[in-house]
């Protein structure tokens, strides 16, 4: 049985050197490092199959930490707890050290460690965790990675999953992966929020489980994001992409989505143990949550994302001033864009009202963008109206909208010259000097503009 799994953790791991030595993905050249935490609290010297706890799982550790020796851009620790107080001396919850500090082939130390140590003490899993971020020395290209070996659970009142998601959230440490050796049932739930859980019931299932759980430490696992268009094809592109972590919320990943040579999504290498939500920023953006990669599959993770454009057209547009474009989703007060004028955009499928900001304010409703398609808005060019006043003095000008009077512009009662460039329509300018005390000095003017015109008003 012991040469079996040998064989098999040497094929595994020659294979895995050949995968990590070939690799590509966003940290291609990052450094791997892998934190051991293992337990030596006295419930380890219980029985299990064959043998004690411990002596099994050192010895396995031990096999598996030797085969990694010759793998690349890998350092791996070790911290212990539970093994320097006896339990019946009083309970130690301060119980933790690393032992074997991170370093490239360090599996004798290791392995001399593992060997010497004696199970004894309690279970102090959170303080274990919390301490573990002093193991890992910044680093800025690297990947870290926590390995715990447990066969119980916190028994010094801490909150072991808290601090797993305090690690995580921080960009201290990836999801940790947790061996459970011969659980009770009842507390595997407990590990469930820690990392990512496997139980090993047996010596061979622990065996199998750390060689998965190195293969996805190790490995990043393949996958495409598909960005669907409205004949649910993988057509869209040129759109940036965001990768969170679910439950920590953490930005894990950023770029922007390409196409290979092929015209196919480009291959991406992921890390396996998060739950990943995506969002597409198209606009408005698109997201897709709690998406689950399966370890050594290739994955595909897909968000609907049919695409059309807004082409805004003024050709003849001559004022002075650039003029924006408020965009809405048809019947919400949301902007989600501001488009300059004689520019094409992309925006998602479906009804857009449009706000132009001139004077007046123009707006447009049930804007259509459909797949791949271009939709022209033009806009009528202004007109210019240039106002004259003899003396200061205050008033506004208005649109006639079907006999209801829309303010467009408050006069400027410091400037004896005003201009102003104004969509073609039906106006009427009100004026009254400063230190008139009668209504009757009002001055009232209608005018007409239109596209391209001028028209002057002397008060």
């Amino acid at each position: 049985m012991r040469y079996t799994v040998r064989l098999f953790l040497f094929i595994f791991l020659s294979v895995l050197v050949s995968k990590i030595q070939g690799q590509t993905g966003f940290n291609r050249d990052a450094k791997t490092r892998i934190l051991f935490i293992y337990d030596a609290s006295n419930s380890m010297n219980g029985s299990w199959k064959k043998g004690k706890k411990h002596t099994i799982a050192q010895r396995l550790l031990s096999e598996t930490i030797d085969e990694m020796q010759d793998i690349p851009n890998l350092e791996t620790a070790l911290r212990v707890y539970g093994h320097q107080k006896y339990y019946r001396n009083g309970q130690d919850c301060n119980d933790t050290k690393l032992e074997v500090p991170f370093a490239a082939k360090n599996a004798k130390q290791i392995k001399s460690k593992l060997k010497s140590i004696t199970p004894k003490g309690t279970t102090p899993i959170a303080m274990t965790l919390e301490k573990s971020a002093e193991d890992f020395s910044p680093c800025s290209n690297c990947r870290n990675i926590i390995i715990l070996i447990t066969d119980g659970i916190e028994e010094c009142g801490g909150d072991p999953c808290a601090i797993s998601m305090k690690l995580q959230r921080q960009g201290i440490v990836l999801k940790p992966f947790v061996i459970g050796i011969g659980l009770d049932m009842n507390f595997k739930k407990s590990f469930e929020c820690l990392g990512t859980f496997y139980d090993a019931s047996d010596e061979a299932t622990f065996k199998k489980v750390l060689g998965i759980v190195i293969s996805q430490a190790l490995n990043e696992t393949s996958a495409q994001v598909n960005l669907i268009d409205a004949a649910k094809n993988p057509s869209e592109t040129d759109v940036a992409v965001s990768l969170y972590d679910h439950f920590s919320g953490r930005l894990l990943y950023h770029f922007m989505h390409t196409m290979d040579a092929k015209g196919n999504p480009d291959t991406l290498d992921l890390e396996a143990n998060y739950t990943y939500d995506m969002v597409a920023h198209t606009v408005p953006p698109v997201r897709a949550d709690s998406l689950i990669m399966i370890p050594g599959k290739h994955n595909l993770l897909g968000v609907d994302a049919p695409q059309g454009y807004i082409n805004i057209l003024a050709a003849g547009f001559n004022s002075r001033t650039p003029v924006q474009v408020i965009v809405r989703q048809h019947g919400k007060t949301e902007t989600v864009f501001v488009q300059d004028l004689n520019t094409t955009e992309k925006y998602l499928t479906g009804f857009y009202d449009l706000e132009f900001l001139t004077l007046p304010r123009v707006k447009l409703e049930d804007i259509v963008v459909s797949q791949s398609h271009t939709t022209k808005v033009d806009l009528p060019n202004p007109g210019l109206l240039t106002v004259t006043k003899k003396s200061k003095g205050s008033g506004g000008i208005f649109i006639d909208r079907n006999g209801k009077l829309e303010k467009v512009v408050k006069l400027d009662e410091n400037q004896a010259r005003e201009s102003y460039y104004l969509q073609p329509g039906e106006y009427l300018l009100v004026y009254r000097p400063n230190g008139a005390k009668s209504t009757s000095f009002n001055k009232q003017e209608k005018f007409t503009i239109r596209t391209g015109s001028s028209a002057s008003i002397n008060l």
